[in-house]
């Protein structure tokens, strides 16, 4: 489409031909679903103004959001296409005319071009921009530490100083550029969204709030209000409306532009009485124990299909499984639309500090700057004191996501994924270790016996395995649904949001029992793992998978499970483990750290002297 050629008067032979294949069926071809996207995004600078790091970032970026870009950087197509040009002024003009044929070629087949080329001449980029106008193709001209030598374009589309810009807040500039010329979607510019008010609109809404309708939530939905509102499920707006939901249990993702992996379904139930109640408001406000939490905007109510739902979310509607069970009794409609959330959500529970926001994380991770990094203080339930505070630069972050005190084989696990990244010439890895604080099902550790153990175990031990100054303990607020292989891709999926590029996967995650056979697991152990690394929009993600660390009696270690030498090794159950707490015995030396242990067996004897 909308070729153009350069043809002289004695070139009688050569004629333009034209594709018969449209633009939008070319988008579609490529994953698009209709949308056509190539336009040409043209960095020009000097040398060692940063351009080629950019354009690279930027193209990895686009691309591992499942959208198609391609670099033409100045200096590999010297050493090709160009490669029998000089430096006389017809070759530079030349050299900018091929690149921008090419560069235009790219975007007419749907790709995002991104060119980087130490263009100095205005007529060069004037002539560049032209042939992309001329074939109605979007081109966006990015100065980078333009200079006095360069001819200035009157209106560049962007100016960037790299000297006072970083490569990150350059990218998401262009990448806003490029959501004006609605080539993408602005969910593509900022990779977390949260869904808080503002003070102004948070000071109409409790003023509007006496004459709003009433919808009185869970627990259990003020979790999920929770997980909306910090952006962990970016780039949902609020409670699933219909066709997300579809997308959601059809697909496990959510079209929005591009694909965003979504496995678990996330609404809101209602009853039969309170949706004909409220289906003619446009706003309904949400309270829980009679405090206004959030508004839903322009709600839309669809019929809760549940044995539908866990069919495709679980794989079996046993109502045994603690979650289904949850679903089953609850309402029989869903309530999706947009959310604002009056204020951060607090549970005054002791451990607000360690539920970081995607945001806070990332402003630890990512800060250019030397960031201090502190262990929290640690809640009423334990009285030791905080280790010291340490100083770190993350290049690498590698999350380990647990529902379970921590053994010596969970610090193998991570110990041996912090040396994998070393060894891959990261400087400064640094671990979030990262513990469900949601809902979880009644014989679970509860969350602040978990907390506490793990700052046992980052404080007392004399190894300093987990490298108490480069890990981040911070709790997730997810419940916990027991979906296996379905829902370890949203424990990933929030780990990436946080801004950890590498996640850490083991043996049955977000398993459990059958729940109508206890002798044997609801999904195959491996699966987790193995689904993980297929899974759709995780692109971003490095999935470390893992194999199962035992208890070797030999050595009296957990050490990882070798086959050939089965009859040394020896698996502790979770079940096993809380009865060893339970009625007061010791577990085998070198399977937990002893003042871990303590915290542990503390909790359990507690509870045998309570019954």
């Amino acid at each position: 489409m909308f070729l153009t050629s350069l043809i002289t008067k004695d070139q009688t032979n050569v004629h333009c031909h034209f594709s018969k294949i449209t633009r939008e069926k070319r988008s579609v071809a490529l994953g698009q679903r209709g949308n056509f996207r190539g336009c040409t995004i043209w960095l020009t600078g000097l040398s060692c103004a940063r351009k080629s790091s950019i354009v690279y970032a930027l193209e990895e970026y686009i691309v591992n959001k499942g959208l198609s870009a391609y670099c033409l950087d100045d200096d590999n197509i010297q050493c090709g296409l160009n490669k029998n040009l000089g430096c006389s002024n017809d070759d530079r003009v030349e050299n900018s005319r091929r690149i921008a044929e090419v560069s235009k070629l790219f975007a007419d087949a749907g790709f995002m071009c991104i060119v980087s080329h130490s263009s100095s001449i205005l007529e060069d980029r004037h002539n560049a921009r032209q042939l992309h106008e001329n074939a109605q193709l979007p081109f966006i001209e990015v100065f980078i530490n333009i200079d006095t030598l360069y001819e200035s374009s009157k209106n560049p589309d962007l100016s960037i100083d790299t000297n006072i810009v970083s490569s990150e807040k350059a990218i998401e500039m262009i990448l806003n550029k490029l959501a004006e010329h609605k080539i993408i979607s602005p969910i593509l510019v900022y990779p977390v969204r949260e869904l808080l008010m503002c003070d102004q609109r948070r000071s109409e809404s409790l003023e509007q709030f006496p004459q709003m309708d009433k919808f009185d939530i869970t627990s259990l939905d003020l979790q999920w209000v929770q997980v909306l509102s910090e952006g962990w499920a970016t780039p949902l707006t609020g409670f699933m409306r219909e066709t997300e939901y579809l997308q959601c249990l059809h697909f496990g993702c959510l079209m929005k532009g591009h694909i965003e992996n979504q496995t678990i379904p996330i609404v809101l139930p209602c009853s039969s009485i309170d949706k004909e109640r409220l289906k003619s408001n446009s706003m309904i406000a949400l309270c829980y124990n009679e405090k206004f939490i959030a508004i839903i905007k322009s709600p839309e109510f669809f019929e809760h299909r549940k044995e539908e739902r866990c069919a495709r979310t679980f794989g079996t509607t046993d109502i045994h499984h603690p979650y289904i069970k949850m679903i089953m009794e609850s309402g029989d409609w869903l309530i999706g639309g947009d959310l604002e959330v009056v204020e951060r959500i607090r549970w005054n529970d002791g451990l607000d500090q360690y539920r970081l926001t995607p945001i806070e994380l990332r402003q630890h991770f990512r800060d250019l700057q030397m960031i201090q990094i502190s262990l929290f203080p640690l809640t009423s339930a334990c009285t030791c004191t905080c280790p010291t505070s340490g100083f770190i630069s993350a290049d690498a972050v590698f999350a380990f996501q647990l529902r379970n005190p921590i053994h010596n084989g969970h610090s193998l696990l991570m110990q041996t994924t912090r040396n994998l990244l070393i060894e891959q010439n990261f400087q400064n890895p640094v671990l979030l270790l990262h513990p469900l604080g949601g809902w979880t099902k009644d014989d679970d550790v509860p969350i602040h016996v978990r907390i506490a153990q793990y700052q046992a175990f980052l404080k007392e031990d004399p190894d300093d395995r987990l490298n108490r100054s480069r890990t981040v303990l911070a709790i997730f607020p997810s419940p916990v649904c027991y979906a296996g292989p379905t829902e370890v891709q949203w424990h990933a999926k929030t780990r990436m949001v946080a801004g950890a590029n590498f996640y850490i996967v083991g043996r049955d995650p977000a398993g459990i029992p059958h729940p109508s056979n206890k002798s044997k697991d609801l999904y195959e152990p491996t699966h987790g793992s193995r689904v993980l690394t297929m899974a759709p929009g995780l692109n971003q993600l490095h999935i470390l998978p893992f194999k199962v660390a035992a208890y070797h009696r030999p050595s009296k270690t957990m050490m990882f499970y070798d086959p050939s030498k089965h009859e040394e090794f020896d698996f502790i159950s979770g079940s096993r483990m809380r009865n060893i707490a339970r009625t007061g015995q010791q577990p085998p030396d070198g399977f937990m750290l002893s003042a871990g242990w303590n915290v542990l067996a503390s909790y359990y004897q507690s509870l045998t002297v309570g019954s």
